[in-house]
C-alpha cells in the first residue's frame, strides 16, 4: 500500500513538473506564434518572400517542438515520433500555447486549494473561537478545489499528449501506407525464415540421421555376411548402438522442429528442457503467471532455444541467464544474456530469422553484443491474452 502511494505521489509530482515547465515554454510559444503570424501576414502577397520566410520559421518551430517532445517523454510518459514536418510544428505551436498556459493555472489552483484545505488541520485549533464555522467551510472548499484541480492536472496532461499525437503524428493515410509496408516486409521475412528453417531441417536429417541409418545398414549387412559368430555379435552390438544414436538424433531434430512439451506442459517446462540439454549452465527466471497464446509461446521458445544454441556454439560463455517477464501493457519480454566474448552479428542467419519471427507478431528483437561481451538478446512480443 505504501509503495503504491509513493508511486502515485512521484507520478503526480512528475505531471505537475511537466505542466509547469510547459507553462513556461507556452509563453515563448505564444510570442513566437504572434511574431510568425505577423511575418507571414506581411509576406502573404509575395510567394517568393513567403518561401524565404518559412525556412527560419519552420526551423525555429522544430526546435521549440523538439523541446516539447522531450518534455512529453520525460514528464508525461508520451512518446512522439520525430518524423514530423516544419508546417506540422507551426500548427502544433500555434495550438499548444493555450493548453500550456492552462497547464500552469491548474497546479496553481491545486496549491491554493491545498492551502485553504490545510485550515482544517491547523486553522480551527489555532484561530478557532468565534470564527470556527468560517474556517471549516473555507477548509472544505479548499479540499474540494484541490480535488478538482488534481483531476485537472491529469486531464491537461492527457490533453497535451493527445494534441501532440494529433498534430505531430502521421496522417491516417501515411500511417496506413506505413502499416502496409510493415506487413509486406514481415510477410516476406516469415517466408524467408520458414525456408531457412526447412533447409536447416534437411541438413540435420541428411548430415545426422541419414548418415547414421546408412552406417546402421552397413553394420547389419556385414554382420549378416560374416561367417565368424563372435565378429557378427560385435557388429550387431555396434549396430544397436548406432540405432540408439540415430533415434537420439531424430528426437533432437523433432524437438527443434516443434517440442511436444510446449503443448503438453507449457512454455516453462519446454524452456526447462532447453536448459537441461544445454552444454552451458542456464539459469531460468520465469516471471509469467498466465500461459501465453500458442503463437506467442512458440516464438518465445524458439528465441530462447536459438539464442542458447548460438551461445553454446560461438560465445565461449560460462553461464547463460534467461528471463521472461511482462510489462504493464501485457507484452511478453524475453531476455537472454551470456558472459561470452560478444561480437554477435544481428544480421547473421540465426538472429535474423528470430527477428523475422518476432516481427511477424508485431514484436521486435534487439541484440546488444559489444566486443568482449556480454551479449544480451531481448525480444518483446505482444501477448494477448496478457501474460499477467
Amino acid at each position: 500500500m505504501g509503495k503504491a502511494r509513493s508511486t502515485w505521489l512521484r507520478r503526480g509530482l512528475r505531471l505537475v513538473g511537466g505542466l509547469l515547465i510547459g507553462a513556461g515554454t507556452a509563453v515563448a510559444e505564444l510570442l513566437f506564434t504572434v511574431a510568425a503570424g505577423l511575418i507571414l501576414l506581411c509576406v502573404t502577397p509575395r510567394p517568393r518572400a513567403r518561401t524565404r520566410a518559412l525556412r527560419p520559421l519552420t526551423a525555429t518551430a522544430r526546435w521549440l517542438t523538439e523541446a516539447e517532445r522531450r518534455k512529453l517523454a520525460r514528464f508525461l510518459d508520451t512518446e512522439i515520433t520525430p518524423d514530423y514536418g516544419g508546417e506540422q510544428a507551426l500548427r502544433y505551436l500555434a495550438t499548444r500555447w493555450a493548453l500550456g498556459l492552462l497547464g500552469g493555472v491548474v497546479p496553481a489552483l491545486a496549491a491554493i486549494g491545498a492551502g485553504f484545505g490545510s485550515l482544517l488541520l491547523w486553522g480551527v485549533p489555532v484561530l478557532g473561537g468565534d470564527h470556527w464555522f468560517d474556517l471549516v467551510t473555507t477548509g472544505i472548499g479548499g479540499v474540494v478545489l484541490f480535488i478538482l484541480a488534481a483531476q485537472g492536472v491529469v486531464a491537461v496532461a492527457s490533453w497535451e499528449g493527445l494534441l501532440a499525437r494529433q498534430l505531430l503524428g502521421p496522417s491516417p493515410q501515411d500511417a496506413l501506407h506505413h502499416r502496409i509496408e510493415e506487413l509486406a516486409a514481415s510477410r516476406a521475412g516469415v517466408v524467408d525464415a520458414v525456408d531457412e528453417e526447412r533447409r536447416r531441417i534437411e541438413r540435420d536429417l541428411h548430415d545426422g540421421v541419414q548418415q547414421r541409418l546408412v552406417a546402421l545398414g552397413m553394420l547389419l549387412g556385414r554382420a549378416r555376411r560374416s561367417q565368424d559368430a563372435q565378429r557378427a555379435h560385435a557388429l550387431l552390438v555396434q549396430a544397436h548402438e548406432e540405432s540408439r544414436q540415430a533415434l537420439s538424433d531424430l528426437r533432437e531434430v523433432a524437438w527443434r522442429v516443434y517440442p511436444a512439451a510446449l503443448d503438453e506442459a507449457g512454455l516453462r517446462v519446454a524452456l526447462e528442457g532447453v536448459a537441461e540439454r544445454s552444454a552451458i549452465p542456464v539459469r531460468l527466471a520465469y516471471g509469467l503467471v498466465a500461459e501465453p497464446g500458442t503463437t506467442v509461446r512458440t516464438v518465445a521458445y524458439f528465441v530462447v532455444s536459438e539464442a542458447v544454441t548460438n551461445a553454446v556454439k560461438h560465445s565461449g560463455a560460462s553461464r547463460i541467464d534467461v528471463a521472461l517477464t511482462h510489462d504493464p501493457a501485457g507484452a511478453l519480454r524475453v531476455r537472454i544474456t551470456d558472459d561470452g566474448t560478444g561480437g554477435a552479428d544481428p544480421a547473421g542467419g540465426g538472429l535474423l530469422g528470430l527477428a523475422r519471427r518476432a516481427a511477424a507478431l508485431d514484436g521486435r528483437l534487439r541484440v546488444a553484443s559489444p566486443p568482449g561481451g556480454p551479449t544480451t538478446i531481448t525480444a518483446e512480443l505482444p501477448c494477448l491474452p496478457p501474460c499477467a
